[in-house]
């Protein structure tokens, strides 16, 4: 039996259009996603006192969807912010400086290891982590600052936090927006995210070769002098040497540990979550209590409270557009109530069978258009904020089309954090271009080519595989 589109499904649909609008032109979508819940409540429900209760359910509603995410980055930034107070960090990493020993090795090397430490830390925290230690020694070597935070950023903000493999808050996101199982985005993501990442970072070492042999790209010395000098304060020798080398390899084995766990028992999604935010308390945990000994228990406090305070920061411009995308699908009813047209399966869901019988979709048209509402939603310097939209119009797109969902979604989340995570967008680039102390509109600058010749061959390989 068809579906009859009602005013609940215009209104859904007239508000994507004002969120993108509003995107793109830079301003703050939580107050557009506030009115879309409430006029869809009242469209539905016709009552004022329960629309207006519908706006505050529909946080609670997204905040417990979300709150496993939010936690475990709350906690890994946590103890991020630990691992450079004591100097574990660069013990960690100082093994690797001994490897960089010409600007092509500086740009593979600090690219790999970011992207690797990013899977588990997040990009934030691992610019950190890396930038203070590498910078000096990539720059030594003749690697200029900006193509330090070329590298640090399309590793980190992009292939790492793009595919999101370890926390999975971009897939859980995604996923949840197209109605799918977190496991479809993430194997449909694995494929894309390679071309993406291989295409993107070999044509960004291109360029910086080819700028540095033309001799348009100067070496600087980056790592602002602010930041430079702050170091050593923040590092109050809480640890003896033998300490710090026993927490920089016991860390890597415990998260080591941890993947093997996942892989051998089927950890996915918030069970894999889990593992990791209970791993990093205890790291946390491990560490404070041994730098502070007696006060450990109240540095404990102090750093969760830092930690906490960044992810809700982070989150806190994700919760109302999400709370108005989960309206799309099984929200609707847990945040309103029953009060769907008849024989309707979810709003998103309506729309693609109604799209699939009015318009032509093709395969083609739809991975286009979901890397262009990928990339729109980034404009807002967040990547994250808009890959419930593009998550929504992945089902609506594949119940058209008849096929793709996990490919349009993976691919939608994609674009939206290369652009908005921290490689385009100049607010969102700069960590790193605080710590390389560099511009970062000439680093969103730089990165502008090799990201848009990395989504335009990614797009046409999302096509083949739909």
């Amino acid at each position: 039996m068809g579906i009859e589109l009602t005013a609940l499904h215009w209104i859904y649909v007239l508000f994507i259009l004002f969120i993108i609008g509003f995107m793109v032109m830079k301003h703050d979508t939580t107050f557009i996603c506030i009115v879309g819940i409430f006029l869809l409540a009242i469209t539905a429900t016709g009552s004022l006192s329960l629309s207006i209760s519908s706006i505050f359910t529909s946080f609670i509603f997204a905040i417990t969807e979300l709150l496993p995410t939010i936690l475990v980055i709350s906690i890994i930034v946590a103890m991020s912010k630990i691992l450079t107070t004591t100097g574990i960090n660069d013990v960690m990493i100082s093994p690797f400086s001994k490897l960089i020993r010409s600007p092509g090795l500086a740009y593979w090397i600090i690219g790999i290891l970011m992207m690797i430490i990013s899977f588990f830390f997040w990009p934030s925290p691992a610019v950190a982590l890396i930038g203070a230690v590498l910078l000096p020694v990539a720059v030594r070597v003749g690697l200029p600052a900006i193509g330090v935070a070329m590298a640090m950023n399309l590793f980190g903000h992009g292939i790492a936090l793009s595919g999101d493999y370890i926390i999975q808050a971009a897939p859980k996101l995604t996923a949840d927006a197209a109605g799918i199982p977190i496991n479809d985005v993430m194997q449909a993501s694995v494929p894309l995210v390679i071309v993406m990442g291989v295409v993107t970072t070999i044509t960004a070492f291109y360029f910086i070769k080819r700028d540095l042999k033309r001799g348009t790209l100067t070496i600087s010395t980056g790592l602002s002098s602010s930041y430079a000098s702050v170091l050593p304060e923040q590092q109050l020798h809480l640890l003896s040497r033998s300490q710090k080398r026993i927490f920089a390899m016991l860390i890597p084995c415990l998260f080591a540990l941890d993947v093997a766990a996942m892989y051998f028992l089927k950890l996915q999604g918030g069970d894999a979550t889990a593992l990791i935010g209970g791993t990093s308390i205890v790291i946390l945990l491990l560490i404070t209590l041994t730098s502070y000994k007696n006060k450990g228990f109240e540095e404990t406090t102090s750093y969760l409270i830092e930690g906490f305070q960044f992810g809700f920061k982070v989150f806190g411009p994700v919760i109302p557009i999400a709370a108005f995308f989960y309206l799309g699908d099984a929200g609707f009813t847990s945040i309103i109530g029953d009060f769907l047209p008849k024989n309707s399966h979810g709003i998103v869901n309506d729309l693609g069978v109604a799209l699939a019988s009015t318009v032509p979709l093709t395969k083609e048209v739809g991975a286009i258009t979901l890397t262009a509402v990928g990339a729109i939603t980034g404009l807002d310097g967040s990547g994250f904020s808009g890959i419930s939209l593009a998550g929504s119009i992945a089902g609506l797109f594949a119940h058209a089309i008849g096929s793709g969902i996990s490919t349009l979604t993976a691919l939608g989340q994609i674009a939206a954090i290369w652009v908005g995570g921290g490689t385009l967008v100049p607010w969102a680039l700069i960590p790193a271009a605080a710590i390389c102390n560099i511009d970062p509109f000439e680093l969103a600058r730089r990165n502008l080519v090799p990201v848009i010749i990395g989504l335009a061959v990614t797009t046409i390989v999302a096509i083949f595989l739909i």
